[in-house]
C-alpha cells in the first residue's frame, strides 16, 4: 500500500464516524418529531453533515483513482 493509499484510508475513518453520528442524530430527531417536538433544524443539520461527509468521501475516491492512474503510468 502506497503512502497515499494509507493516507486516504486514514482520512476515510473519521468521515465514516461523522456520517454514522449524523445518521444517529437524524434517527433521534425523527423519534422526537413523532412525539410532537419541533426539531427541523436538528434534522437539517444532520442532513448537511451526511451530505458533506459523502461529498468528501467521493473526492477522496477520485483522488485515490488519480493517484493509482499516475502510478500505473510511471515507467518501471
Amino acid at each position: 500500500m502506497s503512502k497515499y493509499q494509507k493516507q486516504l484510508h486514514d482520512i476515510r475513518k473519521p468521515l465514516n464516524t461523522i456520517s454514522m453520528q449524523a445518521e444517529l442524530i437524524r434517527m433521534l430527531s425523527e423519534k422526537l418529531a413523532s412525539q410532537g417536538d419541533d426539531i427541523e433544524r436538528l434534522d437539517a443539520s444532520a442532513l448537511k453533515i451526511i451530505a458533506s461527509a459523502k461529498d468528501c468521501s467521493q473526492q477522496l475516491q477520485d483522488l485515490f483513482e488519480e493517484i493509482e492512474n499516475d502510478q500505473s503510468n510511471q515507467p518501471d
